[in-house]
């Protein structure tokens, strides 16, 4: 590729979750450091880099219109295709008219030597790791605007539930080490960075493979001078242990009492047909022990409506589990069948119209929960981050350690700095 002047630009496109987003950066960071500099807009780029999602089928749609749009848009560029949907459906993809190279989530932060081989041979480029062969984890952490920075710090997952197909596309849980990610976060310090969002597909089981532990990360992360805020993406409320509950609570300077829990159903009965490592007892016990320990915890949960499996009766019942929780909003997603998974294997499905009916049932709990969140800290002071305002706004605005976003007029020597805020009516984002 270094020999190779034809490519001079690249456009990155990213689908889905923060990890594909951090992987996306490092790979713009490999290629630029050979010379490729990324595509300012308007700019007809030499190399398009598309990262893909597969976690429901409109992923998978989103993708294939993506990679129509930019193939079509863009008939003499490189196209690079890879991500979840390309370790899944790898053959899918390189049928598809314009696209040079299909890569798998193994290769993806290999993508010079294929990129190398395509430049010499115009040969397509088809690479991919059959999944529980995927063991070696590669480091990634991306800047998502001047203040909050994504890294990467587990990979790959082994729990298998039925409804998904993250282990395929992704591998085997593997993490990196500690010293590795604490020089990383190091780095964004030493670039400016206040605040890491920690990521992962199960961040919970991180250290499992390497003898670490996760409670070890934290304290070490914690200790890197110059990152004011940490928060956790994720983590599976089965790998939420009380030691951590308790150390963020009482003797963490930077991790944020902001938690993100997938739940996925408020049903026994159901969780049991999804292969979650939790009842909705253990759930509970978590719930309430965060509201003890850190009583002004935001606190997001992922659910999924409509599931097979989710009767009449196990809906209504795990609507009102889910009704009774103290936490501040859910991230509700329509069940989504996918091809490959046992849950294919499951009698009583649900139909569309009664998926987005539940969906939306569940999304007016949300709003309500969320709302009195928020309203219960007017006139309260916080401390918030600012961020620079998007497309050139006279506006910026920040997040309160536990995420509740605040507006003011735009004062650029604020950007980047943190101040105390009293929350009210007036600074309170639309934009929640």
């Amino acid at each position: 590729m270094s020999e190779d002047k034809t490519i001079l630009k690249a456009a990155y496109h990213t689908l889905g979750c923060k990890l594909n987003f951090s992987e996306t950066s490092t790979i713009g960071k490999m290629l630029a450091d050979r010379g490729i500099l990324r595509a300012e807009e308007g700019e007809s780029p030499d190399l398009i880099v598309i990262n893909t999602c597969s976690v429901t089928e409109m992923a998978d749609k989103k993708g294939r219109q993506l990679i129509r749009r930019l193939t079509k848009e863009h008939p003499d560029a490189t196209v690079v295709v890879t991500g979840c949907y390309a370790q899944l459906k790898p053959d899918q993809i390189a049928a598809m008219p314009g696209v040079s190279v299909v890569l798998g989530s193994n290769e993806k932060l290999r993508i010079a030597q294929y990129l190398d081989r395509w430049l010499e041979t115009r040969v397509q480029q088809v690479a991919t790791t059959p999944p529980l062969e995927i063991r070696e984890f590669m480091p990634s952490c991306e800047r998502g605007d001047r203040t909050r920075y994504f890294l990467k710090v587990q990979d790959g997952c082994d729990y298998f539930c039925t409804y998904c197909t993250i282990p395929f596309a992704r591998g085997r849980s593997r993490s990196g080490s500690i010293a590795g990610i604490t020089d990383i976060a190091r780095r964004v310090a030493g670039e400016g960075g206040r605040e890491i969002v920690i990521t992962g597909v199960n961040i919970g089981d991180f250290g499992r493979d390497t003898g670490e532990s996760l409670l070890d990360l934290l304290r070490a992360l914690d200790s890197v001078a110059g990152i004011e805020r940490y928060r956790i993406s994720s983590i599976e409320p089965n790998l939420l242990s009380e030691e951590i509950l308790q150390w963020i609570a009482t003797e963490s300077r930077a991790f944020m009492p902001h938690f993100h829990i997938p739940l996925q159903s408020g049903s026994d009965a159901v969780l049991k047909l999804m292969n979650r490592r939790y009842d909705t007892s253990l759930f509970r016990s978590r719930i309430e022990l965060i509201r003890r320990m850190i009583p002004d915890a935001f606190i997001g949960v992922d659910v999924i409506a409509g599931a097979r499996g989710e009767t009449e009766e196990e809906w209504l019942r795990g609507r009102d589990f889910i009704a009774s929780l103290p936490v501040t909003r859910l991230h509700v997603f329509p069940y989504s069948e996918r091809p490959g998974t046992k849950a294919l294997m499951i009698g009583h499905s649900v139909s569309q119209e009664e998926k987005h009916r539940r969906t939306a049932e569940l999304m007016r709990i949300s709003e309500r929960k969320h709302q009195n969140f928020v309203r219960s800290h007017i006139g309260r002071t916080a401390t918030v981050l600012w961020e620079s305002p998007s497309h050139g706004g006279r506006i910026m605005h920040g997040f309160t350690d536990n995420y509740i976003r605040i507006e003011a007029p735009l004062d650029p020597d604020m950007i980047n700095t943190v101040s105390s805020v009293t929350i009210s009516e007036s600074n309170l984002s639309a934009n929640q």
